[in-house]
């Protein structure tokens, strides 16, 4: 399987780092962003590269060659004028017979890429993108999917004032089958989010998200390319690869995240307590995962339903996007045992596993995002809380005061 990696944009917005070299070769703890990403995918067996090369694309030609020092193949296209991310794919149809990766050359990431594509697969997608939630999602591509993970819409940057969405941001890492060069005019510069992707939608085409909670950020701007660096020297970038198990915050939603409010069933009745999203950033920054687990009687009580629901907890993470933090996912329990009331929804009228103080909802998160459960910490409002942390087996549980200012985050620091 081949990777291409898009290197031949000038990088107007980090000039002040380099301007006498390209992009993808800046350093960082003295190698070049893009060897990085080759080494990336040779340590899953990808060993055939096709690099796009341009503004002083020369560089990048001599210093890897055809590959061999690497032990893998290096082939080139060189653009003679600027095509956009997705232009010069077109031109390379006679060498991607096959599905192939998409990688952009100022990316900094540690993903991993057989399970990406082992997803991709399983979908029998056409396109797969990786999609993640992040500190800015304001200023990023929005990628709407459904529960499969199947896309329905790519919001592209600026956003409208008022948009409320999930924190799904297009991570710019991409599996493509050859379908989608069909919809790359020659000559003509595109780009692979703003007119190729929406394109392929039109067609109908089947495009997945991959969301994974792994390390992957451009470093197109100084101070992007600066935390980046940080974190490699770290080992942060390394240790957030999904072979490596990772401890998480659980947290209830209401009295913990966003204020109280009795069977809060609309979208207008939701409001961060004061101090919540440094709270969330706060964990975002440690590298803990940050996994909200809530009960939501509202569904059983049919006082609002599961579209209702949806888009008010896509309003707590736009709400937490503007404070620069994120979830990594929202579990909740829609069921309630007590059952005779006229207006009720009876399927959701049961005794599960998943309701609050019973642990269902965080032993299913630990399946799905490989949790280190025994390091891992559940915060709530509720006595509840308390128990479905200690019936999962997290290290510790912490009991908050409802509604208090920052009383999130002032636990947090006692803690991690």
């Amino acid at each position: 399987m081949k990777v291409v990696i898009i290197a031949g944009g000038k990088g107007t917005r980090i000039a002040s780092v380099a301007t006498e070299i390209p992009k993808a070769m800046i350093p960082i703890n003295g190698k070049p962003v893009v060897e990085y990403q080759v080494e990336l995918a040779k340590r899953y067996g990808f060993v055939d590269f096709i690099f796009i090369i341009g503004h002083l694309g020369e560089q990048i030609e001599k210093y890897f060659g055809d590959g061999s020092d690497w032990n893998c193949n290096i082939k080139y296209f060189k653009e003679t004028q600027a095509l956009g991310t997705a232009g010069a794919l077109v031109y390379l149809t006679d060498d991607l017979k096959e599905d192939f990766f998409v990688f952009y050359g100022d990316t900094v990431m540690d993903i991993d890429l057989e399970r990406m594509l082992k997803s991709h697969y399983e979908n029998k997608s056409d396109a797969t993108l990786l999609i993640h939630p992040n500190d800015h999602p304001y200023d990023s591509d929005i990628v709407e999917v459904d529960e499969s993970g199947k896309v329905n819409k790519i919001y592209n940057k600026p956003h409208p004032s008022g948009f409320i969405s999930r924190n799904l941001v297009n991570a710019a890492l991409f599996i493509f089958s050859p379908k989608v060069l069909d919809y790359i005019e020659k000559g003509v510069k595109s780009h692979i989010e703003k007119d190729i992707l929406p394109l392929c939608l039109n067609a109908e085409l089947k495009l997945y998200g991959y969301i994974s909670p792994e390390y992957i950020k451009d470093m197109g701007t100084p101070e992007r390319y600066q935390k980046v660096c940080e974190d490699i020297m770290s080992g942060k970038v390394t240790k957030l690869n999904w072979k490596y198990v990772r401890p998480a915050v659980f947290l209830d939603r209401d009295g913990v995240i966003s204020k109280e409010v009795d069977l809060l069933s609309s979208v207008d009745q939701l409001e961060l307590i004061e101090g919540a999203g440094d709270a969330i950033k706060y964990i975002n920054d440690k590298g803990y995962l940050a996994i909200v687990v809530t009960n939501q009687p509202v569904i059983a009580r049919n006082l609002c339903t599961l579209e209702d629901l949806a888009f008010i907890h896509a309003k707590l993470e736009t709400l937490l996007g503007e404070k620069q933090a994120y979830l990594n996912a929202i579990y909740f329990c829609p069921h309630h045992p007590d059952a005779g009331y006229p207006e009720e929804r009876k399927e959701y009228k049961i005794n599960c596993n998943c309701r609050k103080p019973a642990a269902g909802m965080l032993l299913e998160a630990v399946n799905d995002w490989n949790i280190d459960i025994a390091n891992s910490i559940m915060i709530g409002d509720r006595e509840s809380d308390v128990l479905a942390g200690k019936n999962a087996g997290v290290k510790t549980t912490i009991l908050i005061e409802q509604n208090k200012s920052y009383a999130l985050l002032n636990a947090l620091k006692q803690l991690i």
